[in-house]
C-alpha cells in the first residue's frame, strides 16, 4: 500500500513554518522553476502551480533548481563546519571558557553561535560550556578525586561559583549526587530533520526526531530511570550511532550494531525485541506482533509499548502498521513514519535487484 501524504495534504502543509515535513517531499513551482521545502518562509505559490517531489533527484531532473531561501540541498541540520570546530575544542579541553573576544578573534560573530545554540540545543552557548565544564567536574568526582580540585580543574575560579553552577543542574549538591550518572547528548543532522540521541555508559537509551512529541517527558523518564543528569559529553555509542544512523539513510545499512541501554517491563522488553526482529523493508500489523509473542489478546498492550519505544529507526516501531495497513501513531509524525517505510521498501527493492545482477 503506498502511504505517502496525497497532494492535498502536502499542500496544506506548505508555507505552514513546520519544518517537521522538511526532507519528506520538494515543493517545486512551475512558474519560478525553483523547489523548496515546505517550510519555505516565500510566498505561498497558487495551486495550480505546484509540483510535489518526493526526492531532491526528482525536481533536478525535472528542471527545478533549488530554492536560496530554504536551501534544499543541504542537510537539515546540518552544524556548521565552524561550530563543529568549536564543540570539538570544547570537548577537548571542557575547562576552557571561550569568550566573545575569543570569539570575534576567530571570525565567528558571538550573535550568531548564540542564536545556533538556541535554536538547535535550546540552551545559551554559555550554558553548553557549563554543562562541559559540569560533566568534567562530575566524572572526576565520581572517579575519586575531591570536589575542590574538581571544580578548579574543570575551570571553575571559585569553589562557591561551582557549587552553584552543578546545584542548577543536578539538583543537590556534588557531595550528595555521587551516585547519580550522566547520560551524554548529541544532536546530528538527516535527510528528514535533525535526530538527537543518548547514551549512558553501557549503550544507547534514547534516539528521536527533535521537535517530537512527548520528547520532554521521555527525557524526564529517562533521568529518572537512570537516576542521572542529560548532559553534553564525549560517549562511545553516540560517536557509533550517528555513523550507523548515516549509513541507515544513504541506503548502506538495514541492521544495526549499536549497544543499547533500554529500561521497562519484561512484557515491554519482550515487545521491543520482537520489533528487531522484523525485517529491514517489511511491515507487521500490531495484531501480527501480538501473535509473534503468543499473546494475541494483547494487542493494545502492545501498542502502546511501541508507543512507549525511545529508540526510533533502530528499535523499528515504525514498521508496525494497522491491519488494514494504514498507518498509525509515530512519536515523530505520521509522514516521518510514511517516508521511512517507502525509503525502506524503495531501498529493499533496489539491493534486491543488486543482488539478482
Amino acid at each position: 500500500m503506498d502511504n505517502k501524504m496525497s497532494f492535498d495534504e502536502r499542500y496544506n502543509v506548505v508555507g505552514t513554518k513546520d519544518t517537521s515535513y522538511d526532507g519528506t517531499f520538494f515543493t517545486a513551482v512551475k512558474t519560478t522553476g525553483i523547489f523548496c521545502h515546505p517550510s519555505c518562509r516565500a510566498r505561498i505559490p497558487k495551486v495550480e502551480n505546484v509540483i510535489f517531489y518526493d526526492t531532491i533527484e526528482e525536481a533536478l531532473q525535472n528542471g527545478f533548481r533549488p530554492c536560496k531561501v530554504c536551501k534544499p540541498m543541504e542537510k537539515i541540520g546540518e552544524t556548521p563546519i565552524y561550530i563543529k570546530n568549536i564543540i570539538a575544542e570544547l570537548q577537548e579541553n571542557p575547562h576552557k571558557k571561550i569568550s566573545d573576544e575569543l570569539l570575534k578573534s576567530k571570525g565567528i560573530e558571538p550573535h550568531t553561535i548564540r542564536r545556533w545554540f538556541k535554536k538547535n540545543y535550546n540552551i545559551t552557548f554559555h550554558s553548553f560550556q557549563r554543562m562541559l565544564r559540569i560533566n568534567y567536574a562530575f566524572t572526576n568526582i565520581k572517579n575519586g578525586n575531591s570536589i575542590t580540585h574538581s571544580a578548579y580543574e574543570s575551570g571553575y575560579e571559585s569553589l562557591s561559583g561551582f557549587n552553584e553552577s552543578y546545584r542548577s543542574l543536578f539538583g543537590e549538591s556534588a557531595s550528595k549526587s555521587k551516585n547519580r550518572n550522566v547520560i551524554n547528548v548529541l544532536r546530528f543532522s538527516s535527510p528528514i530533520g535533525s535526530i538527537i540521541a543518548c547514551a549512558t555508559e553501557k549503550g544507547l537509551c534514547f534516539l528521536g526526531f527533535i521537535g517530537q512529541k512527548r520528547i520532554e517527558k521521555q527525557f524526564g523518564e529517562i533521568q529518572k530511570q537512570f537516576n542521572a543528569i542529560i548532559l553534553p559529553g564525549k560517549n562511545e555509542h553516540l560517536t557509533k550511532v550517528k555513523k550507523e544512523i548515516t549509513e541507515y539513510f544513504e541506503g548502506e545499512r538495514t541492521v544495526f550494531s549499536i549497544l543499547l541501554d533500554i529500561v521497562g517491563t519484561d512484557f515491554r522488553k519482550k515487545v521491543w525485541n520482537e520489533l528487531l526482529s522484523i525485517p529491514y523493508g517489511k511491515t507487521v500489523s500490531y495484531k501480527e506482533q501480538a501473535i509473534a509473542i503468543n499473546n494475541i489478546k494483547a494487542v493494545r498492550a502492545v501498542a502502546s509499548a511501541n508507543g512507549a519505544n525511545k529508540i526510533s529507526i533502530i528499535i523499528p516501531c515504525h514498521r508496525v502498521i494497522g491491519s488494514n495497513g494504514t498507518l498509525t501513531g509515530y512519536a515523530g509524525g505520521l509522514h516521518k513514519k510514511s517516508w521511512l517505510l517507502n525509503f525502506e521498501k524503495s531501498n529493499s527493492n533496489q539491493l534486491q535487484k543488486t543482488l539478482d545482477l
